[in-house]
């Protein structure tokens, strides 16, 4: 059974947080192998997979697409009988170059291509897919040599407008784009504008998307595409409006309602004013309905097909709860409902319309004003089983697998995120469509992307659905061909590219991402030797400096030792955390001496603001080409967005900022704050 798992990408052994070599269970093998479709319970299920893996191998075809790096050679495997047929590269401009291939053992070799791109190879009776892609990522030194760039991170929920309805949204984006450039900043790293469940508002998790190649609709401004006047004709009733926009918390449920019935009136406004005039909106709808494609109309399908089975549900039945014609989307019954329900399948694409609009005009704003990258966009490990990714394009999800992590030192019982995740053999098979659509999605409308769990780009840690976190065993994923694919988008969108990789690495990892231009993320928390905290200069010169992120306390927080407060509250503390916290505050301080920020008696664990200003100078300091602060920590909060392995006992994703997005920065302790990493950067 361990060599079947290991053939079918799965790693029998791997190697813990602490060093220690780790042997995968053979029961868990078992359930992993069950959700490839390769069953092992018995000596016939064994020989039977073994038969359809050797098949795979040796009867595969090459695949649709081949990925290649310039000014590189590469070989085409089993095909070494046809490198004597004459042989000619098809550019995507349409011109065509002669060349001549050669062979190596039973390969065909291509010689190097020295125009990143995709293209085709012809040669005898066959034509082949090329993905030849730029030796890196664009990187922050692309794009401002020499210099050391900042910005800040938000959670768009968070921003204030008047008029938002009660939910951050992308005008408010631009306005703490521009407010931010306007201190010299040059970034928005943003939480993710996945699409999530029109009917379900109360499912509001950011990084459990229903889709990753649409947007929230929630996050979006109507008026960027029709005007303050014609939304406020469509609005929101005046006390409701009132109290959700002055409310401490997103209400997601009744904000979303109440929204969603604003886009509904423009809706109908835009069917019976717009569309039969064919006017400038019209056309422009019409132009991105056509552009998203059969993408476009499945997800807007499934949004309406998930609307019919809520019918005002307070919990939304899953896809895989609906009777089975329902459930397939190619049966007749589907055929049946896209030909009768129309209207509600073009709202969902109507929204789509507005919220790629209301983007687009975020990063154009944040261009404007000045900023180097603008906008940072987040892209979610995996999807909700439930979304309408995995409704559509079932095959290109393993459905019986979640994502997750191993156990650590953090979770001894491990993590499930409850995630679906893209099959490497259907990545292969469809030439990395699926992955291809998600990345162009990510870059759209932004200057960056931040990949969450970069690790999933080389393994993923999948555990059987239903079974423990410590039941599950990293699965293999195409590395060299995503990394290229990653790299040759990055330079088509003009985008830099940063890595999450925080948690178990493999020891390689880290070295590949900075070969491939793709930063990594040092965090404050983390940045240690032993005990001792760090100094600036020992931080990397190829990964994002930040003080922070959503799932970690703020300075404020930290300092204050209010997280710890807050865990012991719900039931998740630990032992000795508050002393831990103690001594850890003391070799913070210390370090900020050291270094020139801080100066005498570390101050009570009550007074955080000195430490906030001098987390930020610090970190500040750094050789990162690019330093990302989160809001929370420019401001001197305490709380953070979220806190994981929480669900209804804390406030994760509602909490909102008390001053509008354009005069965030306009009080003179936080200026201070923003001058003086603008400073330090110099």
């Amino acid at each position: 059974m361990r060599a079947i798992a290991s053939e079918a990408g799965i790693a029998t052994e791997w190697i813990d947080v602490g060093g220690q070599s780790q042997r995968v269970s053979l029961e868990s093998l078992q359930g992993l192998l069950a959700a490839l479709e390769l069953p092992c319970s018995t000596a016939a299920e064994r020989t039977r997979s073994r038969n359809d893996l050797r098949h795979r191998r040796e009867g595969r075809e090459l695949p649709p697409l081949v990925t290649a790096t310039v000014d590189t050679t590469f070989n085409l495997h089993g095909l070494a009988a046809v490198a004597e047929a004459p042989a000619e590269i098809v550019f995507e401009d349409g011109t065509v170059r002669a060349i001549t291939l050669g062979a190596i053992g039973r390969d065909c070799v291509v010689p190097p291509i020295a125009r990143p791109g995709y293209h085709w190879l012809r040669f005898a009776d066959r034509e082949i897919a090329l993905a030849v892609a730029p030796q890196r990522c664009v990187t922050m030194t692309d794009i401002a040599p020499g210099e050391r760039l900042w910005g800040v991170a938000a959670q768009i929920y968070a921003l204030r407008r008047p008029g938002d309805g009660g939910i951050g949204d992308a005008t408010a984006v631009r306005k703490l784009a521009e407010a931010a450039a306007r201190c010299g900043g040059d970034a928005i790293a943003l939480s993710p504008t996945h699409s999530l469940f029109a009917a379900a508002p109360a499912h509001h998790g950011p990084y459990s998307p229903s889709s990753r190649l649409f947007v929230n609709a929630l996050l979006a401004d109507p008026a960027t595409i029709f005007g303050e006047a014609r939304v406020a004709a469509c609005g929101i009733e005046g006390e409701t409006l009132h109290a959700l926009e002055v409310a401490p918390l997103v209400d997601w449920p009744v904000a979303g309602r109440a929204k969603y019935a604003r886009m509904r009136c423009l809706f109908e406004s835009f069917a019976e004013r717009d569309v039969p005039a064919r006017n400038t909106l019209a056309i422009d709808f019409e132009r991105f309905v056509q552009e998203g494609g059969e993408r476009l109309r499945e997800h807007a399908l499934f949004e309406a097909l998930h609307h019919k089975w809520a019918d005002g549900k307070p919990s939304v039945p899953n896809w895989s709860d609906w009777p089975t014609e329902w459930r397939d989307p190619s049966s007749p019954t589907i055929a049946t409902f896209r030909r009768t329900e129309h209207a509600a399948i073009e709202y969902h694409m109507f929204l789509q319309w507005i919220a790629t609009r209301s983007f687009a005009d975020a990063q154009d704003g944040a261009r404007l004003a000045g900023m180097r990258i603008g906008l940072i966009s987040d892209l979610a490990i995996g999807m909700d089983r439930g979304g309408s990714h995995a409704w559509a394009r079932q095959s290109d999800l393993l459905m019986g697998l979640d994502i997750g992590a191993p156990p650590d030192a953090f979770n001894v019982r491990g993590q499930d995120w409850g995630l679906a995740a893209f099959s490497p053999n259907a990545l292969v098979d469809t030439g990395f469509e699926p992955f291809l659509a998600t990345v162009r999605a990510a870059m759209r409308h932004a200057g960056g992307m931040r990949i969450d769990h970069v690790m999933g780009l080389m393994r993923l840690w999948m555990i059987p659905h239903g079974a423990e976190p410590a039941e599950g065993a990293y699965l293999a994923y195409p590395f060299d061909d995503l990394l290229r694919l990653v790299a040759l988008e990055s330079h088509r969108h003009g985008a830099v590219v940063i890595g999450e990789d925080l948690g178990t690495v493999p020891p390689e990892l880290r070295a590949r991402l900075s070969a491939a231009g793709i930063a990594g993320m040092d965090v404050l928390w983390f940045q240690r030797d032993g005990q001792k905290f760090q100094p600036p200069a020992a931080w990397r010169s190829d990964a994002v400096a930040m003080t922070t992120t959503h799932d970690l306390p703020t300075v404020a927080g930290w300092w204050s030792g209010a997280d710890i407060d807050v865990r012991l509250e719900i039931g998740a503390g630990r032992d000795g955390e508050a002393e831990e916290r103690t001594r850890d505050r003391g070799s913070l301080w210390r370090a900020f001496v050291e270094e020139g920020v801080g100066q005498g008696e570390p101050p009570t664990a009550g007074q955080a603001g000195a430490v906030v200003d001098a987390a930020l100078k610090f970190v500040a300091r750094t050789p990162a080409p690019l330093v990302l602060v989160p809001v929370e920590d420019v401001l001197g909060l305490v709380d953070q967005p979220n806190i994981p392995g929480t669900i209804d006992e804390h406030p994760n994703w509602r909490r909102r900022l008390a001053t509008p997005a354009a005069n965030l920065f306009d009080d003179d302790l936080v200026g201070a704050r923003l001058k003086s990493i603008t400073e330090q950067r110099r």
